[in-house]
């Protein structure tokens, strides 16, 4: 991609009534823009990175039997009725009347999901059913802030899992434990897993995969020395700080954390309610065990600009940095063009900035949107290129092969 082609370009100023780091950063690298409170555009640089958190995310559901599809997103009332939660959820779901009949807009996608199976009439022999998609949500927040943190519509990516029995719902529900930490690893995020309550999900305690930051909205209260396990959210912690853990002798500590994702032992309820059962051997209906889990992907992409920055810009971890080079051209862009095209026929993703515009602009530009390795191609470094990871303050002189080896592209 040359950057003089690319849309948009950064800004200088920071936007008007922009607090959060995010929302400055992402705004000023010309990753997102602002349609209304809560509603962002993912531009184009921005799609890149959510869609390298996606294609993790993807990777790691994919190896537990996870099959990817997509849902409406439009939904009747009626569906909504069959459990109640039309007027239970009308606090966050967007409710409207068309042609004198009332749909809602997704802010989850239990419900059809539960359509879906009951429809098809599966045997014994077809559970358990592991289905995810990659969808917007719609949520009536009452105070969307945080840049791209809160949003009143974002990005989600729900798994829904259906199983004959508890044992097995369990059983599957910790193995996407292990999944969503993996996910979060790769992503370069310490996630805790944090015991919580179930929301207008479920009746019983699910889980949140929270990251500490001083800009959190949550607070967990959870073991000072990681010893043991304990992790809970303000909803249900019912101590007080300073306890001991009951794992280990250390003591309990309140933090400030982002919830980057959640995971929902929902039970039988759904089933029993909208009539999804199976046929036992013993010719008894019995209802199927559900489980839901998500991660917002845009929200995790506002997160790791939270952790990730300096005072010059964003610096993205290598696994989801938008390009894999930011390549400048300083007088040389004969010499900076055949780097270019070698570059892209080895495989890299490279961010070639070749405006006419000074070096000093085009190295905050650099700095600004946050990619991994800079290169800079100039006639007084010759034949080698000037190497830099946005990490460091230190660069290095480079032939082309050293480039490609540092890059795991050799």
């Amino acid at each position: 991609m040359r950057y003089s082609n690319s849309f948009p370009k950064t800004k200088k100023e920071t936007p008007s009534g922009a607090e959060s780091v995010n929302h400055k950063l992402l705004v000023r690298a010309g990753f997102i823009d602002q349609l209304m409170s809560g509603s962002w555009t993912l531009l184009p640089f921005g799609f890149r990175v959510v869609n390298k958190i996606n294609d993790i995310i993807r990777e790691e559901l994919n190896k537990t039997g996870a099959q990817e599809l997509l849902m409406p997103l439009l939904h009747p009332k009626e569906i909504w009725n069959e459990t109640g939660r039309w007027t239970t959820a009308q606090e966050i779901m967007y409710q409207l009347e068309k042609d004198k009949k009332e749909f809602g807009l997704s802010f989850t996608h239990e419900e059809i999901v539960v359509d879906l199976i009951r429809k098809h009439q599966l045997s014994p022999k077809d559970y358990p059913v592991k289905v995810y998609h990659f969808s917007t949500k719609f949520r009536h927040e009452l105070r969307a802030k945080s840049g791209i943190l809160r949003g009143r519509e974002f990005m989600m990516k729900d798994l829904y899992s259906a199983h004959l029995t508890e044992d097995d719902m369990y059983k599957y529900y910790h193995q996407v434990i292990d999944a969503y930490l993996k996910i979060f690893k790769r992503l370069g995020l310490d996630a805790i897993v944090t015991e919580a309550s179930g929301g207008v999900f479920t009746d019983k305690n699910s889980h949140e995969f929270q990251v500490l930051s001083e800009v959190g909205e949550d607070t967990i209260y959870h073991c000072e020395c990681g010893k043991c396990d304990f992790s809970q959210n303000e909803e249900i912690f019912k101590g007080k700080v300073g306890d001991k853990c009951e794992g280990c002798n250390c003591k309990i500590v309140a933090s400030k954390a982002i919830e980057v994702g959640n995971i929902f032992p929902l039970g039988t309820m759904y089933a029993q309610k909208m009539g999804a059962f199976y046929t036992d051997s013993d010719g008894s209906k019995k209802p199927i065990w559900l489980a839901s889990y998500g991660i917002g992907p845009t929200r995790v992409l506002g997160t790791l600009v939270e952790l990730f920055h300096d005072d010059k810009g964003i610096i993205w971890p290598e696994s989801v940095s938008p390009f894999d080079v930011h390549l400048i051209s300083l007088n040389d862009d004969q010499k900076c063009d055949k780097i270019y095209e070698k570059l892209q026929k080895e495989g890299v993703e490279v961010l070639y900035d070749d405006r006419q515009v000074g070096a000093g602009e085009k190295f905050a530009d650099a700095d600004l949107i946050g990619i991994t390795h800079r290169l800079v191609v100039s006639q007084r470094n010759g034949e080698k290129i000037e190497y830099k990871n946005r990490c460091s303050e230190k660069s290095d002189l480079l032939s082309l092969e050293q480039v490609l080896k540092k890059l795991n592209h050799s």
